[in-house]
């Protein structure tokens, strides 16, 4: 095979994330999206199958949602840490209550949205899509990340000092 057909075949992820970049820009101007380098840094939208299809803002909402239920069901282990991995459940032990109560409402608000997103699968309307993706990332922004990052912080931090206080133990 040539190497100019080997080219044509093969994707370029470069190239491919302009043509993503260039097709989300038109629906930006239409409905006041944020940017795309904004949401691509946290919603990884950049890495959007390349299909032509009517529905793109479906398609980049979609890649928004699997992120969102990631963090949902992160939170959940948190939340409800019964069944889950001993280490996250010694971890979750250590969260004063006020830490708790914001994993609540942290879980409470990513829910309500998981909601929105099988109302906006079942019924298709690309304004509403538009709104969506919209209203998760200010929410995301201002809310969750600064909130989740925050308690992780904290749960990493106490992980790290329990480790310091033990390095002098043995276990033999």
């Amino acid at each position: 095979m040539e190497e100019n057909e080997k080219n044509n075949i093969e994707s370029n992820p470069e190239k491919d994330s302009i043509s993503v970049k260039k097709d989300y820009d038109k629906f930006k101007v239409k409905y006041n999206l944020p940017e795309f380098l904004e949401l691509d840094k946290i919603f990884d939208i950049g890495h959007l199958e390349l299909k032509k299809t009517d529905l793109f803002l479906r398609k980049v909402r979609q890649l928004i949602t699997d992120k969102i239920i990631a963090y949902l069901r992160f939170l959940e282990i948190l939340v409800n840490p019964g069944n889950n991995p001993l280490f996250l459940f010694k971890l979750t032990k250590k969260l004063n209550n006020f830490d708790k109560e914001e994993l609540l409402e942290l879980y409470e608000k990513l829910g309500k949205m998981h909601l929105e997103v099988v109302l906006l699968d079942l019924n298709y309307n690309a304004e509403k899509e538009a709104k969506f993706i919209i209203k998760i990332f200010n929410v995301f922004n201002k809310e969750i990340k600064i909130n989740l990052s925050k308690i992780i912080g904290k749960l990493i931090k106490e992980e790290t000092s329990k480790k310091k206080d033990n390095s002098e133990s043995y276990f033999g």
